[in-house]
């Protein structure tokens, strides 16, 4: 599961407000501010699912493993979001 500091440092790294992120993933910006926040609102899961899959299509790539959490972004895609 993503978390919402791989979220917040996504949308730096896009360059994209909360605005433009609630956009891209057709959700409501009040839930995005949820799936943001670290005070542990609950979050519908497809609400989670729908924002993860805007930043992927985007170039974001999450990464989880034993060491922590992380992600990168694919720079051809980066480049053709900020057309």
């Amino acid at each position: 599961m993503i978390t919402s500091r791989q979220v917040r440092a996504a949308r730096a790294l896009l360059g994209w407000t909360q605005e433009m992120l609630a956009d891209k993933a057709l959700v409501a910006l009040t839930a995005l501010k949820r799936v943001e926040s670290e005070s542990g609102l609950p979050v519908r899961e497809d609400t989670r699912h729908q924002v993860v899959r805007a930043l992927e299509a985007a170039g974001v790539v999450f990464l989880d493993s034993d060491r922590g959490e992380g992600l990168m972004v694919v720079r051809e895609a980066l480049e053709k979001t900020r057309k």
